[in-house]
């Protein structure tokens, strides 16, 4: 026969809770016991409890009106479970004075019932087990509980050629559109951070059990593209957060499983750029590949000192293969970043092939450069003498070199910073730049902001675009379906259909374009074309 402690651990593991009806009795109250007793108003009453100590219990004074305390072996009053008029629900874990008795004290004359509807023993008081996502790991999971190991898991993983990628049995179900990425590492000693991804965070990963299986595993749009790097035992450093933060590029690394990476050609070592994940719905991009037959338009990279700005930068000029200034049909594109929209994005290449299938007309690009990372923080957000500098030095340097257009077949684009320089230059200068591509504009900025500080008021430019008058500008905006905003802060993805909202009550003509991806050259490489596209590619009515 088991002992009647037994029968109470067996209940609450097995959640088979039976009930039992009785008046007053010496018996103590077990889980699931409830009891029925008639008292007189003022009438008090014990039920003795079996308890043991660090047991959880919970019940309810179901029915009657009166209060219930908790009394100890000696008689004392440990604590009130169930004020008179007050909350009828009761929890506790008992302490190392029982054995326990419940008091009630009748309020007024009536029918009572008392019910203990789980006690839940010390030993048995664990986090219910954890259920992974994926049904690749949970397999996993079976197969080391049964003794196995991780060599067919990880040749999974090679012959895949990087992340899990599962739609089917994912636990909770997949909303629609979406996939099940699970990011795997093998072997790390101490821990795991994921560099990049969709979260766009240093995240950690999990590690499987006591296994050489670290992961991490994240719902994404079918169509994303990622980017990521594995940051493998980070050295733990007592130095600020900043510092602290930074110390994971010391092992951030490309996945060894994954041969896609970013930027293009041989890397020099395996921490060299970074690892690129396509899901299978990825949109395709025909425009980023040197095609055969399609002319290639030339690049001139010249100095431009500034007066105003009291600097001198890189500015890469694009001229389309046979191009004739000054012809009717002629765009302009004014990019910012330039040095990295010709290192990271092929932009001159992308023009090409736009041009030639007919998709926009012929245009000429000026890249402007940064003088220094300095300098860019400096220019890039909203800044008069930044907007001045391309309206009195930049423009007429280009028109001299026979490079210019319409404000009408003007783009100025830009990504981030640039993004938001952009939606600035656009409203600062209307005359000048008729048409705004923003790529993850930064519209969460005002003045005293950096990406490391959030402002105390965000979103400077979208009050300003607010109370003034509309302008003649045609934006569109880019943002990934990662890049929102964490904590209650207002991300880049919020930000930016904030803006398209704003300048649309204006009466300016703005639109709004997703992506499946986060922040970063390596996915506004697949959406610059778009956005141009969209503004040069059939005409648009003016405001």
């Amino acid at each position: 026969m088991k002992s009647t402690r037994s029968l109470a651990i067996l209940a609450v593991l097995t959640f088979a809770v039976t009930e039992r009806a009785a008046t007053a009795s010496d018996a103590p109250l077990r889980a699931g016991d409830r009891v029925e007793a008639t008292l007189a108003a003022g009438e008090v009453r014990p039920f003795p409890l079996e308890a043991a100590p660090g047991d959880f219990v919970q019940g309810n004074l179901e029915k009657g009106r009166g209060r219930l305390a908790l009394i100890d072996a000696a008689g004392g009053r440990e604590r009130v479970l169930v004020e008179e008029d007050g909350r009828r629900e009761f929890l506790f874990v008992s302490g190392d004075r029982g054995p326990y008795s419940l008091e009630l004290r009748a309020g007024e004359a009536g029918p009572f019932v008392l019910k203990v509807e789980r006690i839940v023993p010390l030993a048995a008081q664990v986090k219910p087990k954890e259920v992974l996502e994926s049904p690749r790991l949970r397999r996993l999971q079976e197969t080391l509980a049964a003794g196995g190991g991780t060599d067919e898991f990880w040749g999974e993983v090679e012959r895949g050629r990087g992340p899990v990628i599962e739609t089917e049995e994912v636990e909770p179900p997949l909303a629609d559109g979406q996939a099940l990425v699970t990011f795997v590492w093998r072997g790390a000693r101490r821990g795991v951070r994921l560099f990049g991804a969709p979260s766009n965070d240093f995240d950690d990963l999990k590690r499987l059990g006591d296994s050489d299986v670290w992961f991490g595993s994240y719902r994404v749009p079918r169509t994303a593209r990622v980017t990521y790097k594995y940051a493998p035992d980070v050295p733990e450093l007592d130095a600020s957060p900043m510092v602290r933060r930074r110390a994971i590029l010391a092992t951030a690394q490309r996945d060894p499983f994954n041969p896609k990476h970013l930027p293009e050609g041989e890397p020099t070592d395996k921490y060299a750029g970074e690892s690129l994940l396509e899901l299978p719905d990825a949109p395709p991009c025909p425009w980023l590949d040197r095609k055969d037959g399609v002319p290639t338009g030339s690049v001139e990279r010249l100095p431009l000192a500034s007066t105003i700005l009291g600097n001198t930068r890189d500015v890469w000029v694009y001229r389309p293969h046979g191009y004739t200034p000054g012809a009717d049909g002629n765009a302009l594109l004014v990019l910012f970043d330039g040095e990295r929209y010709m290192d990271e994005v092929p932009t001159p290449r992308i023009l090409d092939n736009l041009i030639a299938a007919g998709a926009i007309p012929p245009t000429a690009a000026v890249l402007v450069g940064n003088p220094t990372s300095e300098s860019r923080s400096a220019e890039l957000p909203p800044n008069p003498k930044f907007a001045r500098f391309l309206a009195e030095e930049l423009t007429p340097w280009a028109r001299e070199r026979g490079v210019h257009a319409p404000a009408s077949a003007t783009v100025v684009a830009g990504a981030s910073y640039g993004g938001l320089a952009a939606a600035y230059a656009g409203f600062a200068h209307p005359e000048i730049f008729g048409k705004v591509l923003s790529q993850s504009g930064s519209f969460w900025w005002a003045p005293g902001s950096s990406p490391a500080a959030e402002p105390d008021e965000p979103e400077w430019l979208a009050r300003q675009v607010a109370k003034a008058p509309a302008v003649r500008v045609v934006f569109h905006f880019q943002a990934g379906t990662f890049e929102v905003g964490r904590g209650g802060s207002a991300g880049i993805r919020q930000t930016s259909q904030h803006l398209r909202d704003v300048l649309e009550a204006k009466g300016c003509i703005a639109s709004y374009a997703d992506f499946g991806g986060g922040h970063g050259y390596a996915y506004w490489r697949y959406t610059l074309a778009d956005g141009l596209i969209k503004l040069l590619g059939r005409p648009v009515p003016a405001p």
